[in-house]
């Protein structure tokens, strides 16, 4: 019997991938390798890497986690941060991969070595072949580089990633192929934002970790579910100082707060049951007691709330209770001790179009 090592960059690529070299290989012992540094940030490799492992517990494939040697690849690529897509940033890229694949087949008695990286319609497969067979004759074996996106095969991989319900990333893995799309698309570079509370924001990576580890719960239940998209309005705290004749004032910023220009100046004008109103701009400011009650918590200070705060949802439940509408965009701060003299607040936040998953139980067993 023939072993391969299949490198493996993500699900959606190797689901497909390896069906069809189980169909094509049958007598074949394949192997999983998931070694892809080039992945950032981390949360994203792990959320990748959770949902290859599931994809491979379901086609019985062994899989091997390679090392997250992120700063070696940070290295390799040092010089060709602007190069395109399938430019030369991708063949140091594929070198290094496959040049660790290649040692990983070696090491463990395999004849061959492949990439689900084959798959891929935004990978040049002239490029990944050329670097696939000088790095197998290096190690002295044979590189495969079958082509399974011919006769609609990439139609009939998107079907599968579908119906298996994969992960489908909207970036290409590395942080410089990620900032090139977002500025193509004019979005914000969201997946490089983690708020200091460690929050969970919408939309976000680790929202999507949470979604993706709670699919493994249902189906080890036997509980049908289904990934639903939905377009909504994301948010993101970018940058954000109060200060009272330039001391700065500890404070909390609630969700969907938006300052027009991003600064302003002036004073507490009037108080309307415990809600205390800036002279300008529709900011609005509440007391950390007020916040205790409306959110039924019991936090000591402003400082403890802004560094532990309560979930993004429950800080969004606090905010209808002091607007009477969703579609307020007013800024909304609690400090400890409501400040009696000028103010100055600078506030950066970015309000944009996104998409994310929800998870629907359709019904229990």
């Amino acid at each position: 019997m023939q072993n391969i090592l299949v490198h493996i960059c993500c699900s959606v690529d190797s689901h497909y991938f390896l069906q069809k070299m189980q169909k094509d290989y049958p007598d074949a012992q394949l192997i999983g390798f998931f070694y892809d540094p080039n992945i950032h940030p981390y949360s994203e490799y792990y959320l990748r890497l959770l949902d290859v492992k599931r994809s491979c517990k379901k086609l019985g494939i062994n899989l091997i986690e390679g090392e997250y040697d992120y700063d070696a690849w940070i290295d390799a690529v040092r010089g060709l941060e602007e190069e395109p897509e399938k430019g030369a940033r991708c063949s140091v890229c594929f070198d290094r991969r496959f040049e660790v694949s290649a040692k990983k087949a070696r090491e463990l008695g395999c004849n061959y070595f492949t990439s689900t990286l084959l798959t891929s319609p935004k990978k040049s497969i002239k490029q990944l072949k050329q670097s696939g067979d000088y790095l197998a004759d290096k190690f002295g074996i044979k590189f495969l580089a079958p082509d399974y996106r011919q006769k609609n095969g990439t139609q009939e991989q998107n079907i599968i990633a579908k119906e298996a319900k994969l992960y489908r990333q909207n970036y290409c893995g590395c942080l410089y192929a990620l900032k090139q799309q977002r500025e193509q698309q004019y979005r914000l570079l969201s997946e490089l934002f983690l708020p200091i509370s460690n929050q969970i924001q919408p939309g976000s990576i680790e929202e999507r970790i949470a979604l993706y580890k709670k699919r493994e719960e249902l189906e080890e239940q036997n509980i049908e579910y289904e990934i639903i998209k939905k377009r909504f309005l994301n948010w993101r705290l970018l940058y954000g100082i109060v200060k009272e004749k330039n001391e700065t004032v500890i404070s909390h910023i609630l969700p969907y707060s938006k300052l027009k220009n991003g600064y302003s100046r002036g004073k507490i004008e009037r108080t309307i049951s415990d809600i205390h109103y800036f002279s300008r701009d529709e900011i609005k400011f509440i007391t950390l007691k007020t916040y205790n009650q409306l959110a039924k918590t019991k936090y000591n200070s402003v400082l403890e709330l802004e560094f532990t705060p309560p979930t993004f949802n429950d800080e969004l439940k606090v905010r209808e209770k002091i607007v009477d509408s969703p579609y307020d965009l007013s800024t909304i701060i609690v400090v400890d001790k409501i400040p009696t003299k000028k103010i100055e607040l600078k506030i950066d936040s970015n309000l944009y179009e996104d998409v994310k998953e929800d998870l629907v139980i359709i019904n229990y067993p």
